[in-house]
Order: structure tokens, then sequence, then C-alpha cells
């Protein structure tokens, strides 16, 4: 179930969410609580992904392993074993996930997934027995490999998991997998949400703390022992300092009016948004909730690229622009030195932009601008016939070359290849900045920002010199951003070239 959020049509100059030289000003409790040291979370979905994987690898090559020392030096290849080999080793996984041991919990602790691996392994041997013996292939293997892969398997398997629960115990203890959790709404239903949490046996929530735009009776400063840290307007500030996982509405499904100013405000974040339902009387069908424990809740928004999908993205730009960089180093080179030619001062520069959830990056790009005018920030747009361009400057520009240095960007983790143009932090647009322009801006940096993406590929690239086209390029990125899949990126990557074609709008 999905929300729908109405446009707000008034725009005003440091509403919640906009970015300003000053950033809120949160309560000191809020502040201490987002200045804690915080680990980066792991994502259990990857986590049992991995582990999957790895143990699939493991039964094939113990498999091997013993067909080589029992079997290779007498009989030499025999193709049947290895086709066994993966087949006992997918029937394998596959009754690993029935005995549910590919879930974090289960990692964490030894005699569960021992006791319950042990036995699955086993039982996946007896059939395959049971099944080579009505087939009349008995006599076909050997029993030796059979009983040899058995113990070696067995063995491999233990060890590998216990090494898993201590490196999952060492996580749990970094907070790692931990979700970290806030609740709009405090009040009876607040109180009433945290105590449900809290009565989960081995939940992976941390309730941070409370946000509510109340300020009387109905919303006290604790709620069932976790401290009310602000407003909303706070929350969306304090989300931007500290890690959040998940943010929680605990108001009811008739306070439909309050639920959307929530959703107006908390949608710009990279957060999953649910809506708890634990209180409601109105009950829909089962299925239409989802659960975070017992708790059902609708789903409001979700983290636009995560779990796997944020892997594949993550090795892709890595790989992908480490290969970029090898196949243009001559252009990179021939670059660097018509620029030291034309004009003193260094290569490089760096420029601050807005990336990823608001935070503050320093962009490399080649120098286009005589020395002496660097604009770190971009407080003054480049124009049409600017003088403050060299003449190298002005080829690179048009041609875009002068982004290529991004590529590093790219390798360190800041940027992606695909995505939302990271825009400087003061760059104004009619004498103000460009979220108080087109509501709803920051909602493009729930992702990385790109070297390159869907606006620019159509058309939308160069000067913004009016409000329509920054309104063009923000629903641009929002389509990215909502429909984003690995063969967008590709896509986009494609039409990069085709699109640099077009230079009216690069100055």
């Amino acid at each position: 179930m999905a929300l729908a959020i109405p446009p707000i049509n008034d725009p005003l100059p440091g509403r919640p969410g906009s970015h300003s030289p000053t950033p809120r000003e949160l309560s000191p409790i809020a502040r201490a609580i987002a200045e804690e040291p915080v680990a980066k979370a792991v994502s259990p979905v990857v986590i049992t992904g991995i582990v999957r994987v790895v143990e699939f690898v493991l039964i094939v090559l113990t498999g091997a392993l013993v067909h080589a020392v029992w079997i290779y030096p007498v009989e030499g290849l025999e193709a049947m074993y290895v086709v066994i080999e993966f087949a006992i080793a997918a029937a394998a996984i596959v009754a690993f996930q029935v005995f549910d041991i590919y879930n974090v919990p289960a990692f964490r602790s030894h005699v569960y997934q021992l006791g319950r691996l042990g036995l699955a392994w086993t039982l996946v041997f007896l059939l395959a027995l049971a099944l080579s013996f009505f087939a009349k292939y008995e006599n076909t293997f050997s029993r030796a490999w059979t009983a040899g892969w058995y113990v070696v398997g067995l063995v491999t398997l233990f060890s590998f998991r216990i090494a898993l629960g201590a490196l999952v115990r060492h996580w749990a203890d970094q907070g790692r997998l931990i979700r970290r959790v806030v609740i709009v709404g405090g009040g009876r239903e607040g109180e009433a949400l945290v105590r449900a949490i809290a009565s989960e046996a081995h939940s992976d929530l941390r309730v941070c703390g409370v946000f509510d735009d109340r300020a009387d009776d109905r919303s006290p400063s604790v709620v069932a022992g976790v401290p009310k840290l602000g407003t909303v307007d706070d929350l969306v500030e304090f989300t931007r300092r500290t890690r959040v996982d998940l943010i929680l509405v605990s108001l009811p499904l008739t306070a439909e009016e309050r639920v959307l100013q929530m959703a107006r405000k908390l949608w710009v974040l990279p957060v999953d948004v649910r809506l708890a339902a634990h209180m409601n009387r109105l009950r829909f069908r089962p299925r239409a909730y989802s659960y975070i424990g017992n708790i059902p809740v609708l789903d409001i928004f979700d983290k636009p690229i995560a779990d796997w999908n944020l892997v594949i993205k993550s090795v892709f730009d890595r790989v992908a622009a480490f290969l970029i960089l090898l196949a243009i180093s001559p252009v990179l080179l021939a670059t660097a030195v018509a620029i030291k030619l034309d004009s003193r001062g260094p290569i490089l520069f760096k420029q601050r932009r807005l990336g990823f959830n608001n935070e503050v990056i320093d962009v490399l790009k080649f120098r286009s601008l005589y020395h002496e005018h660097s604009d770190p920030d971009a407080k003054r747009v480049v124009t049409k016939g600017d003088n403050r361009v060299t003449r190298v400057g002005r080829f690179i520009r048009k041609t875009s070359i002068d982004e290529l240095p991004q590529l590093l960007n790219v390798l360190r983790g800041d940027l992606s290849l695909v995505g939302p143009r990271p825009h400087a932090i003061h760059a104004p647009l009619a004498n103000k900045l460009w979220d108080d322009v087109v509501d709803g801006y920051f909602a493009r940096h729930r992702v990385k920002p790109g070297i390159t993406g869907w606006a620019q590929i159509n058309g939308w690239r160069g000067e913004l010199d009016s409000p329509e086209k920054l309104q063009q390029r923000v629903e641009h990125d929002l389509y990215y951003i909502e429909n984003w899949s690995l063969l967008f990126d590709l896509y986009i990557l494609l039409r990069t070239p085709f699109a640099l074609l077009k230079t009216e709008n690069a100055y």
C-alpha cells in the first residue's frame, strides 16, 4: 500500500529540509544522540545471500577434493561425479533453507544452527543414497567417496558456521546488525508502539527517540522510557546527521491529514518509512500488511536502492569507472598538459557539492576557470561568454571533459556513474537557493549523485537560468530514482556520449 502525497504549492525559503548555511538546531539530547559514533549497517539480506553462495561453493569443492584424492588417481575424471557434486550442493542449500538456518539469529547460535545443519546435511545424503538405490546406481559411485565427502563436507560446513557465528556476533556488538528506528507520534499510540517493539524477544530494532509536532499533554517528553527528541522538522535534520534505518509513524489512520503532512516532510529522506497499524480498529486483509516482528505496518516509502541492488550498483560503478579510466587515460593526460600550458594554477580543483542524504562532498574537476577566479562553492554560476573561463576551459566544458576526474570520486565511493547530478551548495537561481525554487528538491538526494544521469541525456544540462529548467531536472531525477535498474544505468551510459554532442546548453 502506498500513500498518494499531494504536491505542495507554497515552497518557502528555510522550509524544513531545505539546505541553508546554518543547519537546523537540534535539542541537546537529540544532538548528543546524533553525535554518537555509529557503525555502518550490514544488510541481513546480503549476508544470507553471500552465505548461501559460499556454502554452495564449499560443498562442491569438498566433493571435488575427495574425488581428486580417492577417484581421480584410479579412474581419472568422471563427469558423473561432477554432476552429482553440483546436484548435492543445490539440494543442501534448499534443505538448509527449509530447516530455517539462513537468518541472522541462526548464524549467532551455535547449538541451533549446527544441530539443524547436521541433520539437514545427513538427510540430503540419505535421500541421495535412497534415490541411487531405487534407480539401481548404488554400485556406480564409490562408497569411499560418498562417506569421505559426507564427513569432510560436514566438518567444513561446521567450521564455516562457527567462524560465521563469531563474525556475526562481532558485528552485533558493533551495532551493525541493529536497525536504528525513530518513531513519529507520541502519546498513547507512540507508547503502545514502543512497548510492542520492546516485547519482541529477539528484535533487531533499537528505538533512538520519538518525534512529535505536538507540545501539549498528548505528547510527553518521555514515551515509555524513550525521550522525545523534537518535531518532525527536527527529524529531517536528525536523519541527515546520523544513521536512521527505519521511521515508524504511530499516528492512527483516522488522522489522515496529519499522516499526509508527515509524509510530505519525510519523503525526501533515504529511509524506509512505515505506518504502524498495531492500534487501528480498521483492519485490512493480512496480506495488505508487511510485518516488523509481530507489528503490522503499511508501507509508505521505501529506501530507493537497498540490499543487493545497492551491492550490484556499487560493484558496477567501481569496475566500470576503473575500466573507463584506463581507456581514457590518454585524454586525461592531454587535458592536464593543455590546462597547465594555458594558464597558471592547479590542473584539478575541488568543488563542494551536496551528495547522498545532503552530505557535503568534494567533487574533482579539471580546472576550467582562471585560478584567481576559483569558486569552490559555485556561488556564481558560469554563463555564456563568462570571462572567468580559460580558452582550454571553454572546450573542456563544452565537451564535459572537465567532469572526467569525477571517475576518481566514483572509485572513492562519493559518486555513482549514473544518478542525479550533484549541485553546488550555494548555487542560486533568481537570488534563491535551488531547494527554495522547486518543492521536494532534496528527494533527489535519496541516492548517490552521478557523473551522468537521466536528466542530462534528455537535454537538461548546463546553465540553469529559469525555474522551469530546474523543475525539469528534478522531475527527470525523481523518475530515475523510482525506476532504477542496472539496465537503466547501462542505457544512460550508452546514450551519454551522444547527448554530449549537443553543446548548446554547456558553457
